[in-house]
């Protein structure tokens, strides 16, 4: 499992809540980026900063990406086709200048794009219900029906990736999404 949350602005409530989550689950392999903060994870090992071989090298290894609900970490989990679980920041939190993670967020969730945990409540009760999958036995691709080996969690399945074009509704979309005040 890969936490990162972007190279920004720290994310603590997102680091502490995997943080504390974590020695109760040995069976989780965790490795967090967590940018400039002064909370220093106890129970789990952490960089502040990883540069683009190493970031891109841990987010193919990985199961899961848990996330705030940051455009290149969104788009590097549905290019590499990978898991992602997205917390988005609130700025009434203090988390950021304004509330674009929230409409990111609940805009691709009904895209049917990204998974998404609101809080830290629900980012548990999804953690929770992961199952480590035995890298022994193949993964069924629910899309294709294809058998496949790569490592995965079972309870919480890739999206379908992206094309190298995106479809002119997502980037009208997103592009609103991006520009509105």
């Amino acid at each position: 499992m890969f936490v990162t949350v972007g190279t920004d602005l720290p994310f603590d409530r997102l680091v502490r809540t995997l943080d504390d989550w974590a020695p109760a689950h040995p069976e989780f392999e965790i490795f967090a980026q967590i940018g400039e903060t002064s909370y220093r994870p106890q129970n789990i090992p952490y960089t502040h900063f990883i540069e683009p071989p190493e970031f891109k090298q841990r987010f193919q290894q990985s199961d899961l990406i848990v996330s705030h609900a940051g455009m290149g970490t969104i788009l590097s989990s549905l290019s590499f086709q990978k898991p992602l679980l997205v917390m988005p920041r609130i700025a009434a939190k203090g988390e950021h200048r304004n509330e674009h993670q929230l409409a990111t967020a609940k805009h691709l969730k009904e895209l049917n794009k990204i998974n998404v945990a609101p809080d830290e409540k629900e980012l548990l009760r999804i953690l929770e219900s992961l199952q480590p999958h035995d890298p022994r036995l193949p993964i069924t691709d629910p899309r294709s029906g294809c058998a496949s080996n790569q490592p995965s969690l079972v309870g919480l399945p890739a999206k379908a990736p992206i094309n190298a074009y995106a479809a002119k509704k997502l980037t009208s979309q997103l592009n609103t999404l991006i520009n509105a005040d």
